[in-house]
């Protein structure tokens, strides 16, 4: 897919462009993706980084990456993204200014979003807006109990297997492999210890059945209580898996909550606790 910043920075065509947050890229936007990709133009889509609620100064955990999010919108068969860095500037520019310099300038003709998609200077601009300045445009209706908020609550709650339900594909947690404390060689469960960037929501701490690398893998979020650790660490034990991974990214899939993590009376009893993580992982399976 090709990533622009500019409008300039895309070839001429003539577009469908789907415009949107779209954190998470979850069943909710995929319909509005959809309207975009079944219009008949080349498909783009238009998103912002960093997301819009941080102007105000809100932090907001991120269901994705922007670079996750990418590719999730390439699977979907798209062509381009204008990535629009979202700053004081462009919130206060006029809409009409937004939509001239922004979505004609990439070549759209038909804009597909959610009903109720809002934007430019005081969230002034519309759907209706669009239409009066002649693009052709795809309302698209919520979806009902789909949204990122309602997935982070579940997330909060440990809930995996709902909230895989409203993604439409299993949660995710990814990060670069960084060097860990390594008592996970030691017990016999070596680890790829993750440095998950700020923004990123993690689920609540706890001890999950997945994937990552295409093969099954047992994620600690956690403090590591059994040895008084109190920093939340991430830790992917790829089943079957030896190779280096530092420095690289990993994206894991959490399929289901086992456990609680805690800490045991003695090492052999945390060794047997792991090994029973890995037995119930190797029996688990994908949510969708």
């Amino acid at each position: 897919m090709n990533v622009a910043h500019r409008p300039d920075q895309l070839e001429p065509a003539r577009r469908a462009i789907a415009i949107g947050t779209f954190d998470g890229v979850h069943r909710g936007h995929v319909r509005v993706l959809e309207a975009a990709l079944a219009a008949g133009l080349r498909p783009a889509v238009v998103t912002f980084d960093p997301h819009p609620r941080t102007i105000l100064g809100n932090r907001v955990e991120l269901l994705a990456t922007l670079e996750r999010r990418l590719e999730l919108l390439e699977q979907l068969g798209f062509e381009d993204a204008l990535v629009v860095r979202f700053d004081a500037a462009l919130a206060d520019l006029a809409p009409e200014e937004f939509a001239e310099t922004m979505l004609r300038a990439a070549g759209a003709e038909v804009i597909a979003a959610g009903d109720g998609f809002r934007f430019g200077h005081r969230r002034e601009g519309d759907l209706d807006l669009l239409e009066r300045l002649g693009f052709d445009v795809r309302r698209v209706a919520l979806v009902d109990n789909v949204s990122s908020s309602h997935i982070r609550a579940l997330l909060a709650a440990g809930e995996v297997e709902k909230a895989a339900q409203l993604l439409g594909r299993p949660v995710e947690v990814e990060g670069t492999v960084v060097l860990g404390e390594q008592r996970g060689g030691t017990l016999g469960f070596p680890t790829a210890n993750l440095a998950v960037p700020p923004e990123l929501l993690v689920p609540v701490l706890g001890i999950y059945a997945g994937a990552a690398l295409g093969r099954p893998a047992a994620i600690s979020i956690g403090t590591n209580p059994h040895y008084g650790g109190t920093e939340r660490r991430v830790e992917v034990h790829v089943l079957d898996y030896e190779g280096d991974l530092y420095g690289q990214r990993l994206v894991a899939e959490l399929w289901e909550r086992l456990r609680d993590e805690a800490a045991f009376a003695s090492e052999q009893e945390l060794i047997d606790a792991i090994a029973d993580d890995v037995r119930r992982t190797r029996a688990a399976r994908r949510p969708l």
